[in-house]
């Protein structure tokens, strides 16, 4: 038996998001799918606003700068940015500038509300950010790991849906029980994994036919990860249960890169099960590297990664008393290609764009119910393109996906002479 299917899928987002709230005193907290933002209030001395002071928001790794001006009601909000560190710079006359430094996460809205001091605009006030991080601007339940984090934790296997479990109330579910071998989904205070959104850089790539997603991204290309187990806010997409919020990295005005291989070998770990009198051997190799940087410095980057990991596995089929005799095993070797390459513009003062190309292959043996044994591949072609801006009072988000995925499924008996399973 051959099965073989191939599905493509046109997306098209666009998101607008008005800036302020009329008439309000705060700044309408809502970020954007696969981007971040910042908000705050400008004041006096004595807590009093101060509208039309300027604020210039300069990413340090990129340059780019967003300008705006504080409202009637002395707030402002920067509209969707790409996470990472950035540096705020207010000022207004006949008081001293102030600067502030903060942290961009994936889903999140970070915010900085300043009070200047009557002062020469030469005098530049460094405001230090509060080291307790508590987020009084979204109701969403959530949890964000960062680049540092991701490459420093112990992830088995390189699958960048395993990062979910380190949330509490979050288990894995093997994608096998859907029909996807490779895959994983996400299983979210006990709910099935099914109905978890997954979104990478603003897109969405969960499978609406069989669950879990139509494709892997590289650990070492995840820039952010973010679990939210709240629907209350817009980052969130639509879901019942939770969603998973991935941010690609990005090239910034320095070179950077890294390669890696990790090596795992039976005679290094416990046995795996095997039948009376044998022994199961299992390697696995995964290896890759990334590199990133300007092609025009502050206005165009680019970000290449790749992963590969070749696993080699005879697959134990058990049988239990009183028929223990018939048991067995198969071969089952399991590669997986992952490639990701990215590209980010820098358009005027304040609008960012980027494209980003990923391919996904993975070939394996596996088992139906234990014994009907089959072989498949996995093809995934991802192309995603996305624009940010800010208009007047609103925040803009377009982004454009075409995924074209390829299913192929073979009977492993097709050439042995036995009898299909």
């Amino acid at each position: 038996m051959i099965m073989s299917a191939t599905a493509k899928k046109l997306s098209l987002i666009v998101i607008v998001l008005p800036l302020m709230w009329v008439n309000a005193n705060h700044s309408l907290a809502q970020t954007t799918v696969g981007t971040g933002s910042i908000v705050g209030t400008v004041s006096d001395p004595s807590g009093a606003v101060i509208s039309g002071a300027k604020v210039a928001i300069t990413n340090i790794a990129t340059q780019q700068v967003v300008n705006l001006a504080t409202s009637s009601s002395g707030s402002f909000n920067s509209g969707a940015l790409i996470p990472g560190e950035y540096r705020a710079r207010i000022s207004a006359e006949g008081f001293s500038p102030a600067q502030v430094s903060l942290t961009v996460l994936v889903g999140n809205t970070a915010t900085a509300n300043v009070k200047l001091q009557v002062g020469q605009q030469t005098q530049v006030i460094e405001v230090k950010d509060s080291d307790v991080r508590v987020n009084t601007e979204q109701a969403t339940v959530q949890g964000v790991l960062n680049a540092q984090q991701i490459e420093n934790l112990p992830v088995n296997g390189r699958n960048f849906m395993d990062l979910a479990q380190l949330e509490p109330g979050v288990q894995i579910q093997d994608g096998t029980d859907f029909g996807k071998d490779g895959y994983l989904a996400v299983s979210i205070g006990g709910r099935f994994g099914g109905p978890t959104r997954i979104e990478v850089d603003g897109v969405d790539v969960s499978d609406e036919i069989s669950g879990s997603t139509t494709t892997n991204t590289p650990a070492s290309a995840i820039q952010e990860f973010q679990l939210s187990q709240s629907s209350m806010d817009l980052s969130t997409e639509l879901t019942t249960s939770g969603a998973i919020n991935v941010t690609t990295r990005s090239g910034t005005n320095d070179i950077h890169g890294e390669a890696f291989e990790f090596f795992r070998d039976n005679s290094l770990a416990a046995a795996l099960p095997a039948p009376p009198g044998l022994s199961e051997p299992f390697q696995r190799s995964q290896y890759g590297g990334s590199l990133g940087g300007p092609i025009i410095k502050n206005k165009f980057f680019y970000f290449l990664d790749g992963e590969r990991t070749q696993q080699h596995l005879q697959a134990p089929v058990l049988v239990a008393p009183p028929f223990a005799q018939y048991s067995g095993s198969f071969s089952a070797p399991f590669t997986e290609t992952n490639l990701l390459a990215r590209t980010d513009f820098q358009f005027g003062r304040s609008v960012h764009a980027f494209y980003r190309y990923g391919y996904f292959e993975n070939t394996f043996a596996n088992a139906q119910a234990g014994f009907s044994v089959y072989e498949g591949k996995n093809i995934t072609h991802t192309n995603v393109a996305g624009v940010d801006f800010v208009t007047g009072s609103f925040g803009n988000s377009i982004r454009f996906q075409y995924p074209k995925t390829e299913l192929h499924r073979v009977d492993a008996t097709h050439d042995s002479g036995l009898p299909p399973g």
